[in-house]
C-alpha cells in the first residue's frame, strides 16, 4: 500500500459527523422507532426515505421492498450480525440508554454488559434491532484510548 493510503490518522482535531444510509422496509415504523426509542431528529423526509439525526451523525432510512440478508459471527462466545451501525457514546450516557432501553423493553440481541474487563480495551457494549431488523450496536470506553487499541 501506498504511504498516503496507509497512513496513521490524526483524530486530535474535531471529528465530523458520519453519514450512513440503510434500508427500511416500513419507512413509517422506522421513522418512529428512531425518534421515540433512540432520541433521533427528523430531518428531510419523502416517501421512500427520512434523515435523522443520530447523536449528531446522519443517517438516512431508505425504503425498499425486501431487507437484505444478515449472517453473524461468533465473538466471544455471542452471535454477533456481522452488518450493524452505532455509535461510541461517554461512559455515562451509554448506561443511561442502556437503563433507557431496558425500561422500555427493548428486545436485545446481546444484554447491554462489559466485554474484557479490566483490560486494554475495556468497552461496554449492547446490540437490539430496529423494527426493519437493522442492528444497531452501542458501545462505551472508560478509557478512549481503547477505542482502537491493539489489545
Amino acid at each position: 500500500m501506498s504511504d498516503s493510503v496507509n497512513r496513521k490518522v490524526d483524530w486530535s482535531g474535531e471529528l465530523r459527523p458520519f453519514h450512513l444510509a440503510f434500508p427500511v422496509v416500513d419507512l413509517v415504523s422506522a421513522r418512529q422507532w428512531y425518534v421515540e426509542v433512540l432520541g433521533c431528529v427528523v430531518g428531510r423526509e419523502s416517501e421512500s426515505s427520512c434523515v435523522l439525526n443520530l447523536f449528531g451523525h446522519q443517517i438516512v432510512a431508505h425504503k425498499v421492498d425486501e431487507m437484505p440478508e444478515i449472517s453473524r459471527n461468533s465473538v466471544d462466545d455471542k452471535s454477533v450480525p456481522t452488518s450493524h451501525f452505532g455509535c461510541v457514546l461517554e461512559w455515562e450516557h451509554w448506561h443511561a440508554l442502556a437503563e433507557e432501553l431496558e425500561n422500555r423493553g427493548v428486545d436485545f440481541i446481546i444484554e447491554p454488559h462489559i466485554r474484557y474487563r479490566g483490560k486494554t480495551g475495556e468497552q461496554a457494549t449492547m446490540f437490539f434491532s430496529d423494527p426493519c431488523g437493522n442492528n444497531l450496536e452501542f458501545k462505551s470506553f472508560k478509557d478512549e484510548d481503547g477505542l482502537f487499541s491493539s489489545y
